[in-house]
């Protein structure tokens, strides 16, 4: 039976997947579909919404090479506790919040569910040393 975190990880990972979608699906829209399927040799320049989206895509790959180890050391410890896993929950909602956040510039608000996001996973790492 899985943890309550290795859920939220998944949960996390289907997320991030969501968001890649959501920049190729801009990107199509923007650029079509041909320039999408190509080697990318030569990128024109981005909308301010499609840049925000593939940064919004990169920055949620930085997350996850935090969140998904502090996820796997509290579950190989087996030091699941209420405290780890509303954490890992907060994170998955954080990063679901940081999308639009993200994409449509909300100031300061993306910089305030970034310190979310990072707080959770302090709390997963902090847990897992008690």
């Amino acid at each position: 039976m899985m943890t309550p975190e290795l859920t939220a990880l998944v949960a996390a990972l289907f997320v991030q997947i969501g968001t890649i979608c959501l920049a190729q699906g801009q990107m199509n829209r923007e650029l079509g579909p041909k320039l999408n399927a190509s080697p990318r040799d030569r990128m024109p320049e981005f909308s301010a919404l499609l840049g925000r989206l593939r940064r919004a895509v990169d920055n949620g790959f930085e997350g996850l090479g935090l969140f998904a180890p502090a996820v796997l050391i509290v579950a190989v410890s087996a030091q699941s506790t209420a405290i780890t896993a509303a954490a890992a929950w907060i994170y998955v909602a954080a990063r679901v919040l940081y999308i639009p956040a993200y994409a449509f510039g909300w100031s300061p608000w993306r910089s305030v569910i970034w310190t979310v996001v990072v707080a959770a996973t302090v709390t997963l790492l902090g847990a897992a040393l008690i």
